[in-house]
């Protein structure tokens, strides 16, 4: 009876073990850096027997922006998640970290459903932008800034709706139009 508490008291503690880690690394905390992605492609790999087959995992290809310390930077990436990914909805971002500094993110997927990991190509001095038609376009990552300051969209402090700015008085510090 005691041999059969102690084995089930370490398969437990294991499983206790093993369920904080998987939480711990999922932490939002740990991921500083936001990823706002355009757009992607991907090819969904099914594994099991005949008539039980399951997602195993997705794999693609895609455009986004990286958010770090306050500054865009554009990038392509490959990915391969465990479930499917989605594009961001207007401005919002994803949570992301660092797995190799430059060449490699880990971003959490929404609703706990795990992570995916980016091999990045990062784009120097370029952020991607939609026009109001829909196409993606690259613009200088200085005036993407400029509107992330204009606009007071800074989605690394929660701030992922961009705010119109208060339209200037006629008066305030010009002449008005004669």
């Amino acid at each position: 009876m005691r041999r059969i508490f102690l084995c089930g008291l370490t398969v437990f503690t294991f499983c206790a073990l093993l369920s904080t880690a998987a939480l711990a690394s999922h932490n939002p905390a740990d991921y500083p850096l936001r990823v706002n992605i355009f757009q992607h492609s991907s090819y969904s790999h099914y594994a099991g027997p005949s008539g039980i087959r399951s997602l195993n995992e997705v794999d693609g290809e895609g455009r986004a922006n990286l958010f770090e310390n306050g500054e865009p930077r554009g990038f392509d990436f490959r990915f391969q998640c465990g479930s499917r990914m989605m594009n961001s909805a207007g401005d919002e971002t994803f949570r992301a970290r660092w797995k190799k500094q430059g060449t490699e993110l880990e971003m959490l997927l929404p609703a706990g459903a795990g992570t995916c990991t980016l091999k990045v190509e990062m784009k120097d001095g370029i952020a991607f932008r939609r026009r109001k038609d829909g196409m993606l376009i690259e613009v200088p990552a200085a005036k993407f800034k400029e509107w992330m300051v204009k606009y007071q969209y800074d989605p690394e402090h929660g701030k992922e709706v961009p705010v119109a700015p208060d339209p200037e008085q006629p008066g305030a510090g010009t002449s008005a139009p004669r």
